[in-house]
């Protein structure tokens, strides 16, 4: 099948599939005598498997490692299931991230009046900012506190 078909039948765009040969991800198409590229189902079987570990998450780095013990009939379970425990730490550090912004975000906006005053807590902290990797009671401006922001109504 050809590119497009390929596209079609993993759910991996065209040009993310040139990419992949590009770095070496997946190997180079073989070519028909016109030089458009062929995939087999093997190929295609091989971008699903991309596809599915991007929607994991996975990094194009860790996809490489995955496809290597895919493809490694003598591979060690164990291999495998540290990657996944790997991304699996990964993802819950990202969801504790962003719980704390949405809790940050719901507390700002709790302290907004929202009304047709100028005064704004949501405002005064985004332009308080902290330098990457600084924040809350050692930085120099720690965000103000929840009572102190309802008091400054």
């Amino acid at each position: 099948m050809n590119i497009g078909e390929a596209a079609k039948a993993s759910g991996v765009s065209a040009k993310m599939i040139r990419y992949y040969e590009s770095i070496g991800v997946i190997p180079a198409a073989g070519r028909t005598g016109s030089g458009y590229r062929v995939y087999s189902s093997t190929e295609v079987q091989m971008l699903r498997f991309i596809r599915r570990s991007r929607d994991l998450g996975f990094s194009v780095e860790k996809i490489e490692e995955l496809l290597a013990l895919w493809r490694d009939r003598t591979r060690h379970s164990a291999d495998v299931k540290r990657l996944a425990l790997e991304q699996i730490d990964g993802l819950e550090r990202k969801v504790s991230e962003m719980q704390t912004m949405i809790d940050t975000l719901r507390h700002l906006a709790d302290a907004c009046c929202g009304d047709h005053r100028p005064d704004c807590p949501i405002l005064a902290d985004l332009g308080q900012g902290t330098e990457p990797g600084l924040g809350g009671k050692d930085h120099p401006n720690p965000p103000v506190g929840r009572t102190q922001l309802h008091s400054a109504r």
